[in-house]
């Protein structure tokens, strides 16, 4: 199988609010999205190339916050730009920013020449050098595209190197739902910290423990419609059918791409059930 590997994208300033009541990793849907933009003008100039799915390896994330020495909690470092016509601080919708370094390996469904390869790659780097969004973020730098045939998750190594990839672990909180607790207790219960203090030879000794070993985030995969299909007064899209939805949020790992089984594990897709009114992206292996 050929996979396009965008090695090592710095991208500035992209959205950290991934949900409501989520602050990080940029959502699933943004990254599948950038895809999704590329699979389009891609078509303008290839006939029969699709992206079937999209992997994620994080090397470098700053979210901007700040905790002030004695702090609690992190404050949101804001710019509120533009200022107003009187030269003023405008109020603002906080939008929370991160600055990232990523590795996006994409699947292509056909088998491609050499000559097609090479065409198809040097394609691929005029779109990322044109202006291109990434999750509302500038693409500062990125290294060469390469479309490489990779067997097994230990073939990633030598093109993006050291980093974690983002999979989904959906069991877990299913194990938990299983024992009664509804999906926000589960995805609270996962994600906490929990703290223990004992005393030895009159010292405080501080342990932290979780519900699962790994590195588990809370991550918004995609929407639920919470309104029946429809048209919508002034809607921008007059043709196509509205309806309102609120985000879908589940637990992942970020997980070095060496201790993956399969590639599945971590190469999502799109996925739409029609009967629950859900737009999911889902990984390969957890895929209904």
């Amino acid at each position: 199988m050929n996979y396009l590997i965008l090695p090592h994208i710095k991208i500035h300033n992209a959205n950290a609010l991934s949900s409501p009541f989520t602050i990080g990793f940029p959502a699933m849907s943004a990254w599948l999205g950038v895809v999704h933009l590329m699979q389009r003008r891609v078509s303008q100039e290839f006939d029969n190339i699709e992206f079937s799915s999209v992997g994620v390896v994080s090397h470098k994330a700053n979210l901007h916050i700040f905790r002030d020495k004695g702090d609690y909690v992190s404050s949101i470092i804001g710019t509120s730009n533009p200022l107003d016509k009187d030269g003023k601080r405008p109020s603002f919708i906080e939008e929370p920013r991160i600055d990232l370094e990523v590795s996006l390996v994409v699947e292509i469904k056909e088998s491609l020449s050499s000559n097609k390869s090479n065409r198809l790659a040097t394609y691929i780097k005029d779109i990322m050098n044109s202006g291109l969004k990434v999750a509302s973020g500038d693409i500062l730098s990125f290294k060469t595209p390469k479309i490489k045939p990779i067997k097994s998750p230990k073939d990633l190594i030598k093109y993006v190197g050291i980093g974690y990839a983002l999979i989904q672990r959906r069991d877990l909180m299913l194990e938990q739902m299983r024992e009664g607790k509804d999906a926000l207790e589960a995805l609270v219960d996962l994600t906490a910290v929990h703290y223990k203090c004992e005393m030895e030879n009159e010292k405080a000794l501080w342990q932290s423990s979780r519900k699962s070993d790994g590195w588990i985030v809370p991550i918004s995969i995609g929407f639920m419609g919470i309104s029946e299909l429809g048209k919508a007064k002034n809607q921008r899209d007059k043709e196509t059918l509205h309806r309102f939805a609120e985000s879908v949020v589940t637990i992942g790992e970020f997980r070095m791409p060496h201790r993956l089984d399969t590639l599945d594990d971590m190469m999502w897709e799109y996925r739409y059930d029609a009967k629950k009114s859900l737009y999911l992206c889902e990984t390969k292996s957890t895929k209904e």
